[in-house]
């Protein structure tokens, strides 16, 4: 994985600021450059230029296969969000070549904001019922993105929402069957109910849905709340995002939330106050029209989706492609997720 430096070095600062002039995006030199994120899939930098700034967002130095084209979905589904009333950072910019920078790219604003799961500044530290307000407002902008029409702001084409649950199984399975490859890992043994729970969620599959804007990785790290109030400001990282059936979303949701009592669970402190996934389900229930009977199916496919996902770390840990330390960690999550899920079922 390329470190901060090489991540930084790799912009073409030139390059940048005459595309920039060209799309006629303010002027002089770009300054105060900053990195975000960077690693295995995204490069994301903020700087300033004339009295703005700017954040951008790119496929890593050593992107996957179809990096570019995820940028390219990205931009189209920010496109898409910008006279709704989804909270999302607003596209600014954006380039779909690679000959500028390399790789396709795009630049969005700003969000002035913060993520729970990094720190928890004042007043919201400060306050439970601010935090309690907080944790119904995920819920909230959840329900506003699934309230949204597809075809009405231009992603009728985005995603193959026909047969869409019934390819869950088989696509997950098929990636977890993948790990075999890596000769030392057995983790596969230590995981309850791996063959149960997938025929369980064949079995009980959904007949049909309503389809919707999927963000497809909707969890408190992908949320930017607003520096002053309870609000959402932005919903970030929309790589994942497809046409599909919205509660698979939600069931995402109450999975990833945290649970003070599962040792596994990730943590935000202070975290008294925020609501309990149950009144998450409520807070859903009251801004949409969505069947929700079957949502447990949902939130056992997301143990399911999870569990399989955080075993391929483990799976390369076991190969030397992934730190142990971090796969013992996953793998901890992945048995626990699949004990939730036998329960459920």
């Amino acid at each position: 994985m390329a470190d901060d430096t090489s991540n930084l070095a790799s912009l073409d600062l030139a390059a940048l600021a005459a595309w920039m002039d060209g799309q006629g995006l303010s002027a002089g030199p770009i300054r105060d450059v900053q990195l975000l994120q960077g690693g295995t899939q995204n490069i994301i930098v903020s700087f300033a230029r004339g009295d703005d700034r700017f954040v951008l967002r790119r496929p890593s130095l050593t992107p996957l296969a179809n990096g570019n084209d995820t940028m390219r979905r990205e931009m189209r589904v920010l496109r898409a969000l910008a006279d709704t009333d989804v909270a999302h950072p607003r596209l600014i910019a954006a380039c779909e070549t690679t000959e500028v920078l390399g790789a396709s790219f795009y630049l969005m604003e700003e969000v002035a904001g913060f993520n729970v799961l990094v720190n928890m500044p004042q007043p919201h530290a400060g306050d439970r019922e601010m935090r309690r307000r907080m944790g119904l407002s995920v819920a909230d902008a959840l329900a506003g993105l699934g309230r949204v029409d597809y075809r009405t702001v231009g992603l009728e084409d985005f995603g193959k929402p026909d047969g869409f649950l019934t390819r869950q199984v088989g696509r997950w399975r098929s990636m977890f069957d993948g790990y075999g490859k890596y000769a030392a890992w057995q983790g596969y043994r230590d995981i309850p109910g791996i063959e149960a729970v997938g025929q369980w969620l064949e079995r009980n599959c959904p007949a049909d849905f309503t389809p919707g804007i999927l963000h497809g990785d909707y969890t408190l790290a992908n949320v930017l709340f607003d520096n002053a109030s309870s609000d959402v400001a932005a919903i970030v990282d929309w790589e994942m995002s497809t046409i599909g059936d919205p509660l698979l979303d939600l069931g995402w949701l109450l999975t990833s939330w945290p649970r003070p009592e599962d040792p596994t669970s990730r943590k935000v402190e202070p975290w008294d106050g925020f609501p309990e996934p149950g009144e998450l389900l409520a807070r859903y229930r009251a801004g949409s029209d969505r069947d929700l009977s079957a949502i447990d199916w949902y939130v056992v496919l997301a143990c399911y989706k999870l569990g399989i996902v955080l075993e391929g770390t483990h799976a390369r840990a076991c190969a030397g492609k992934a730190p142990v330390e971090l796969g013992e960690r996953f793998h901890q999550r992945t048995v626990a997720l699949f004990e939730r899920a036998l329960k459920l079922v």
